[in-house]
């Protein structure tokens, strides 16, 4: 059968730690892939905007190359001076023996927009284009004529791939001959260039979506470390914590054993025998009563005595179980009282203040307390060898916020706390200290070192009605 068991504050905690740990983990590698996403996107904005204009001052120089060569084949003609229509049908064939690739070709106009001369459109020979548009609107045989009677240059627009019978962007360039009335040109497709830059966007994408992936995984192999190194110490302080509590209900069951075995050796050699001893008495007194003589007068006396005896060992039994102090005249008596009786046992000199403002206090804050001051005196008594100690009952604060304080300082050898903490086989004395204190909602805190003495504080913060303030009802 599987039982469910709440999360203690301390757990809670390490898992609030956790989180914190892991949110600006995962806040940081969200914001470096923004970060490396941003940077990738620019970079390749740049690479794409440096391929463009690398791809066309290449395309311009192409061209202007390729008009060049055309108008040096016909300059010879050109350049006589004849105007004639002759002159201009021998240049135009010219022209037309020249070819480059299967979609490079040269196109001569006359300046008023009919065609001339088209390597791969010959349909439309004879045809006036002044008025033709591309589809975007513009007028496309106008521009280049204008470029042409401008001086010659660069023009771009929309035109019919041989090829593939698509309409693609186009980059031309033409020349004019006036004395001729004609416009000589040649142009490059531009659609491999989008391929080119849709392929370069494809690697772009693919180097973002590779780095994201990157930290991906080593986001996760970071969590899986952190959450592997948090198992690991939740399992050791399991552990640690299994031994100290295994080790706790060992001394616990112990102790009670002891009490036990001691409470039964009192009363066997103390109450046990003096009750003995006065039956004894009794008896003899009755036999002389029935004797016919007068109880002998000293044996009921020395009887009454014997009585007196076990009625103040039994006080003294029952007050070193819970001193009745504590409950007739309250926390600051009873410590007074313990304080006197462990000097008295120890050779130890003690001191004890109380503050004189102390609040009326709770019965399980006065237990509490005062097993504390009990467990506290039995450490120093054990393992201090001092000379003095000291014990002060504070109150700090106000109505609002009382806190209490119980001091226990000492002049002994002192010890390494830190190593009583992650020892479960030691320290048992402080861990009660502690759990007795945590019962109450309360603290401890333990100043020592090795040579230097101990201080202990155990802190509990009062209600108004002098009784612990816990937890939930300090968050309501």
């Amino acid at each position: 059968m599987f039982r469910l068991r709440a999360w203690s504050p301390a757990r809670r905690l390490r898992a609030k730690f956790v989180l914190l740990a892991l949110l600006p983990l995962l806040g940081a590698l969200g914001l470096m892939a923004l970060a490396v996403s941003h940077q990738d996107r620019e970079l390749a904005e740049r690479e794409r905007v440096l391929v463009v204009q690398t791809y066309m001052n290449a395309r311009r120089a192409e061209l202007r190359h390729y008009v060049d060569l055309a108008v040096s084949t016909v300059r010879p003609l050109y350049d006589s001076g004849q105007t004639d229509a002759a002159t201009r049908r021998q240049a135009i064939q010219r022209l037309a023996s020249l070819d480059y690739g299967s979609d490079g070709y040269f196109f001569v106009y006359d300046l008023d927009g009919e065609v001339l001369m088209h390597s791969r459109q010959p349909e439309l020979l004879g045809r006036n284009l002044w008025d033709l548009r591309d589809p975007r609107g513009q007028p496309t045989i106008q521009q280049l004529i204008a470029q042409a009677r401008n001086g010659g240059g660069y023009v771009e627009y929309l035109w019919q791939k041989p090829s593939s019978g698509k309409m693609v962007p186009k980059l031309g360039y033409v020349v004019a001959l006036p004395r001729w009335h004609l416009m000589l040109g040649t142009g490059l497709y531009l659609d491999d260039m989008d391929d080119t830059l849709t392929q370069l966007d494809q690697q772009v994408r693919g180097n973002i979506s590779a780095t994201l992936w990157w930290m991906l995984g080593i986001a996760g192999l970071a969590l899986l470390c952190l959450s592997v190194s948090g198992l690991w110490l939740n399992l050791s302080e399991q552990r640690i914590a299994d031994q100290k509590l295994r080790l706790l209900a060992q001394r616990l069951v112990r102790s009670q054993e002891d009490e036990r075995a001691h409470l039964a050796r009192e009363l066997h050699d103390g109450s046990s025998q003096t009750l003995v001893s006065t039956k004894l008495l009794l008896e003899s007194a009755l036999h002389a009563a029935q004797q016919g003589h007068s109880p002998p007068v000293p044996l009921l006396r020395q009887a009454l005595d014997r009585l007196g005896d076990s009625l103040i060992e039994i006080r003294r039994l029952s007050h070193h179980l819970r001193p009745a102090m504590l409950d007739r005249l309250g926390l600051a008596a009873a410590l007074e009282q313990l304080v006197a009786e462990w000097s008295e046992a120890t050779g130890v000199a003690a001191k004890v203040f109380v503050d004189p403002g102390l609040p009326p206090l709770s019965e399980d804050i006065k237990t509490a307390l005062f097993r504390v001051a009990q467990e506290s005196l039995a450490n120093v008594a054990k393992h201090a060898a001092a000379q003095q100690v000291q014990l002060s009952l504070l109150a700090e604060g106000d109505e609002a916020r009382r806190v209490l304080h119980l001091q226990v300082s000492d002049d002994g050898r002192g010890f390494d706390a830190e190593r009583l903490n992650h020892d479960p086989r030691q320290g048992i004395g402080l861990r009660n200290i502690r759990e007795r204190m945590a019962a109450v909602e309360g603290s401890v805190e333990f100043l020592s070192a090795p040579g230097q003495g101990t201080q202990l504080d155990a802190q509990v913060l009062l209600g108004p009605d002098g009784g612990p303030v816990f937890t939930q009802e300090v968050s309501a």
